[in-house]
Protein backbone atom coordinates (compact mmCIF):
# COMPACT_ATOMS: atom_id res chain seq x y z
CA UNK A 1 0.00 0.00 0.00
CA UNK A 2 2.72 2.48 1.03
CA UNK A 3 4.63 1.89 -2.42
CA UNK A 4 1.03 2.19 -4.20
CA UNK A 5 0.28 5.45 -2.63
CA UNK A 6 4.26 6.53 -3.27
CA UNK A 7 3.47 6.55 -7.20
CA UNK A 8 0.61 9.61 -7.89
CA UNK A 9 3.04 11.37 -4.92
CA UNK A 10 5.58 11.51 -6.83
CA UNK A 11 4.20 12.54 -10.20
CA UNK A 12 2.87 15.06 -7.93
CA UNK A 13 6.65 15.80 -6.55
CA UNK A 14 8.23 15.89 -9.80
CA UNK A 15 5.73 18.37 -11.13
CA UNK A 16 6.74 20.98 -8.55
CA UNK A 17 9.87 20.15 -8.08
CA UNK A 18 10.72 20.63 -11.83
CA UNK A 19 8.20 24.10 -11.74
CA UNK A 20 10.43 24.99 -8.86
CA UNK A 21 13.77 24.73 -10.54
CA UNK A 22 12.49 25.97 -14.03
CA UNK A 23 10.94 29.03 -12.45
CA UNK A 24 13.70 29.88 -9.71
CA UNK A 25 16.27 29.42 -13.00
CA UNK A 26 14.97 32.95 -14.04
CA UNK A 27 14.61 34.03 -11.04
CA UNK A 28 18.29 33.42 -10.32
CA UNK A 29 19.34 34.32 -13.99
CA UNK A 30 17.73 38.31 -13.27
CA UNK A 31 18.71 38.54 -9.65
CA UNK A 32 22.57 37.92 -11.18
CA UNK A 33 22.10 40.05 -13.39
CA UNK A 34 20.69 43.00 -11.37
CA UNK A 35 22.07 42.45 -8.45
CA UNK A 36 25.12 40.53 -8.46
CA UNK A 37 26.13 37.55 -6.47
CA UNK A 38 24.02 38.76 -3.27
CA UNK A 39 21.34 39.06 -5.04
CA UNK A 40 21.86 35.09 -6.71
CA UNK A 41 22.34 34.11 -3.25
CA UNK A 42 19.36 35.37 -2.38
CA UNK A 43 17.27 33.36 -4.78
CA UNK A 44 19.04 30.37 -4.27
CA UNK A 45 18.07 29.91 -0.87
CA UNK A 46 15.24 31.02 -1.14
CA UNK A 47 15.49 27.72 -4.27
CA UNK A 48 16.25 25.87 -0.80
CA UNK A 49 13.63 26.38 0.78
CA UNK A 50 10.78 25.89 -2.01
CA UNK A 51 13.04 22.39 -2.50
CA UNK A 52 12.24 20.99 0.77
CA UNK A 53 8.39 22.41 0.73
CA UNK A 54 8.48 20.30 -2.40
CA UNK A 55 9.71 17.40 -0.64
CA UNK A 56 6.99 17.64 1.64
CA UNK A 57 5.10 16.39 -0.52
CA UNK A 58 6.06 12.80 -0.31
CA UNK A 59 5.43 12.99 3.69
CA UNK A 60 9.02 13.98 3.83
CA UNK A 61 10.14 15.36 7.24
CA UNK A 62 13.53 16.97 8.00
CA UNK A 63 15.38 17.76 11.03
CA UNK A 64 18.30 19.75 11.58
CA UNK A 65 20.75 19.49 14.71
CA UNK A 66 23.16 22.06 15.56
CA UNK A 67 23.70 22.60 18.52
CA UNK A 68 26.82 25.01 18.02
CA UNK A 69 26.94 28.75 17.31
CA UNK A 70 29.36 28.53 14.31
CA UNK A 71 31.34 31.99 13.55
CA UNK A 72 30.89 33.25 10.15
CA UNK A 73 33.64 35.54 10.34
CA UNK A 74 35.88 32.50 9.73
CA UNK A 75 35.54 30.15 6.37
CA UNK A 76 34.27 26.27 7.07
CA UNK A 77 34.78 22.91 5.65
CA UNK A 78 32.12 21.16 6.22
CA UNK A 79 32.51 17.21 5.19
CA UNK A 80 29.23 14.83 5.22
CA UNK A 81 28.45 11.34 3.78
CA UNK A 82 26.36 11.37 1.23
CA UNK A 83 22.78 9.66 0.97
CA UNK A 84 20.92 11.31 -2.21
CA UNK A 85 20.84 14.57 -3.98
CA UNK A 86 18.71 15.26 -1.33
CA UNK A 87 21.00 15.87 1.15
CA UNK A 88 22.29 19.25 -0.35
CA UNK A 89 19.40 21.23 0.13
CA UNK A 90 18.87 21.11 3.66
CA UNK A 91 22.45 21.69 4.09
CA UNK A 92 22.13 25.00 1.89
CA UNK A 93 19.04 26.36 3.53
CA UNK A 94 20.13 25.67 7.11
CA UNK A 95 23.77 26.38 6.62
CA UNK A 96 23.20 29.35 4.69
CA UNK A 97 24.42 32.65 7.01
CA UNK A 98 28.09 30.43 5.52
CA UNK A 99 27.78 31.21 2.28
CA UNK A 100 27.62 27.17 0.89
CA UNK A 101 29.50 26.04 -1.75
CA UNK A 102 30.06 22.56 -3.27
CA UNK A 103 32.75 20.47 -4.96
CA UNK A 104 30.52 18.91 -7.57
CA UNK A 105 31.35 16.56 -11.15
CA UNK A 106 31.51 19.01 -14.14
CA UNK A 107 28.11 16.66 -15.30
CA UNK A 108 26.04 19.09 -13.21
CA UNK A 109 27.32 22.31 -14.40
CA UNK A 110 25.04 21.92 -17.63
CA UNK A 111 21.61 20.71 -18.77
CA UNK A 112 19.32 21.55 -14.87
CA UNK A 113 17.47 24.04 -14.40
CA UNK A 114 18.65 26.54 -11.21
CA UNK A 115 21.25 23.85 -10.10
CA UNK A 116 23.48 24.21 -13.34
CA UNK A 117 23.27 28.29 -13.15
CA UNK A 118 24.14 27.98 -9.29
CA UNK A 119 26.84 26.04 -9.92
CA UNK A 120 28.89 27.70 -12.86
CA UNK A 121 28.43 31.04 -11.10
CA UNK A 122 27.91 30.76 -7.78
CA UNK A 123 31.24 30.17 -6.25
CA UNK A 124 30.99 26.41 -6.26
CA UNK A 125 33.55 24.14 -8.19
CA UNK A 126 33.30 21.98 -10.83
CA UNK A 127 36.19 18.96 -11.59
CA UNK A 128 36.51 16.80 -14.04
CA UNK A 129 37.04 13.13 -12.02
CA UNK A 130 38.39 11.45 -15.32
CA UNK A 131 41.39 14.57 -15.14
CA UNK A 132 43.56 14.79 -12.22
CA UNK A 133 45.30 17.46 -13.23
CA UNK A 134 41.98 19.62 -13.93
CA UNK A 135 40.78 18.51 -10.51
CA UNK A 136 43.63 19.35 -8.38
CA UNK A 137 43.79 22.72 -10.25
CA UNK A 138 40.29 23.52 -10.15
CA UNK A 139 40.45 22.26 -6.05
CA UNK A 140 43.47 24.43 -5.20
CA UNK A 141 41.71 27.66 -6.73
CA UNK A 142 38.74 26.80 -4.95
CA UNK A 143 40.23 26.65 -1.59
CA UNK A 144 42.12 29.70 -2.07
CA UNK A 145 38.74 30.83 -2.92
CA UNK A 146 37.21 29.56 0.45
CA UNK A 147 40.13 30.94 2.48
CA UNK A 148 39.99 34.72 1.02
CA UNK A 149 35.83 35.48 1.34
CA UNK A 150 35.71 33.29 4.42
CA UNK A 151 32.61 31.16 2.90
CA UNK A 152 31.70 27.58 3.43
CA UNK A 153 33.16 23.95 1.26
CA UNK A 154 31.13 21.41 1.56
CA UNK A 155 33.21 18.17 0.24
CA UNK A 156 31.35 14.91 0.40
CA UNK A 157 34.39 12.39 0.44
CA UNK A 158 32.88 9.31 -0.05
CA UNK A 159 32.55 10.47 -3.96
CA UNK A 160 29.71 8.79 -4.81
CA UNK A 161 26.05 8.64 -2.77
CA UNK A 162 25.60 5.10 -0.44
CA UNK A 163 22.42 3.43 -1.72
CA UNK A 164 22.20 1.67 1.19
CA UNK A 165 22.63 4.27 3.93
CA UNK A 166 26.23 2.64 4.54
CA UNK A 167 28.61 4.74 4.54
CA UNK A 168 31.62 4.48 1.52
CA UNK A 169 35.07 4.72 2.79
CA UNK A 170 36.43 8.19 1.99
CA UNK A 171 38.58 9.21 -0.55
CA UNK A 172 40.71 11.72 1.23
CA UNK A 173 42.67 13.55 -2.21
CA UNK A 174 40.13 16.47 -2.65
CA UNK A 175 40.01 17.23 1.53
CA UNK A 176 43.38 17.04 1.92
CA UNK A 177 43.83 19.54 -0.63
CA UNK A 178 41.16 21.98 1.18
CA UNK A 179 42.64 21.20 4.58
CA UNK A 180 45.66 22.47 3.25
CA UNK A 181 44.51 25.55 1.17
CA UNK A 182 41.75 26.62 3.72
CA UNK A 183 44.02 26.48 7.02
CA UNK A 184 42.32 29.17 8.87
CA UNK A 185 39.01 27.13 8.34
CA UNK A 186 37.01 25.32 10.68
CA UNK A 187 36.25 21.57 10.13
CA UNK A 188 32.06 20.85 10.80
CA UNK A 189 31.50 17.60 9.84
CA UNK A 190 28.03 16.50 9.49
CA UNK A 191 26.09 13.07 9.39
CA UNK A 192 23.10 12.86 7.11
CA UNK A 193 20.52 10.11 7.98
CA UNK A 194 17.55 8.32 5.91
CA UNK A 195 18.27 10.58 2.74
CA UNK A 196 18.78 7.27 1.18
CA UNK A 197 15.48 6.11 1.51
CA UNK A 198 14.09 8.52 -0.56
CA UNK A 199 15.16 6.45 -3.60
CA UNK A 200 14.27 2.77 -2.24
CA UNK A 201 12.53 2.20 -5.23
CA UNK A 202 14.70 3.68 -7.41
CA UNK A 203 14.12 6.61 -9.00
CA UNK A 204 10.11 5.99 -9.84
CA UNK A 205 8.28 5.64 -7.59
CA UNK A 206 10.20 7.73 -4.70
CA UNK A 207 10.52 6.41 -1.16
CA UNK A 208 7.41 8.27 1.20
CA UNK A 209 7.01 9.42 4.69
CA UNK A 210 10.92 9.16 5.51
CA UNK A 211 12.29 11.40 8.08
CA UNK A 212 15.80 12.85 7.06
CA UNK A 213 17.59 14.16 9.86
CA UNK A 214 21.07 16.05 9.58
CA UNK A 215 23.14 16.38 12.62
CA UNK A 216 26.21 18.77 13.06
CA UNK A 217 29.24 17.54 15.37
CA UNK A 218 31.65 19.33 17.27
CA UNK A 219 33.75 21.58 14.66
CA UNK A 220 37.22 21.07 14.64
CA UNK A 221 40.51 23.07 14.52
CA UNK A 222 42.76 22.34 11.89
CA UNK A 223 45.91 24.09 13.80
CA UNK A 224 45.23 21.56 16.44
CA UNK A 225 46.22 18.88 14.52
CA UNK A 226 49.73 18.57 12.97
CA UNK A 227 48.87 15.22 11.27
CA UNK A 228 46.68 15.69 8.73
CA UNK A 229 45.74 12.30 8.49
CA UNK A 230 44.50 12.15 12.51
CA UNK A 231 42.47 14.99 11.84
CA UNK A 232 40.74 12.96 8.67
CA UNK A 233 40.36 9.91 10.22
CA UNK A 234 38.55 11.55 13.73
CA UNK A 235 36.14 13.52 10.79
CA UNK A 236 35.43 10.53 8.98
CA UNK A 237 34.76 8.44 12.58
CA UNK A 238 32.68 11.28 13.85
CA UNK A 239 30.35 10.95 10.92
CA UNK A 240 30.22 7.37 10.56
CA UNK A 241 29.51 6.99 14.42
CA UNK A 242 26.30 9.25 13.37
CA UNK A 243 25.19 7.11 11.17
CA UNK A 244 21.96 4.43 11.78
CA UNK A 245 22.62 1.29 11.60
Amino acid sequence: MRKLLAYPLTVLFAVCFLLTLCIFHIIQWFCHKVFGYIGLKKAVDTLQFFIMRCLNVLGTRISFYNPYNISTDRPLIIVSNHQSMYDISPIMWYMRKHHVKFVSKKELGKGIPSVSYNLRHGGSVLIDRKNPRQSLSAMMKFGEYIENTKRAAVIFPEGTRSKNGCPKPFKTKGLEMLLKKVPSALVVPITVNNSWKMLRYGKFPMGIGNHMTFTVHKPLEIINFTNKTELIQQIEQTIVEGIEK
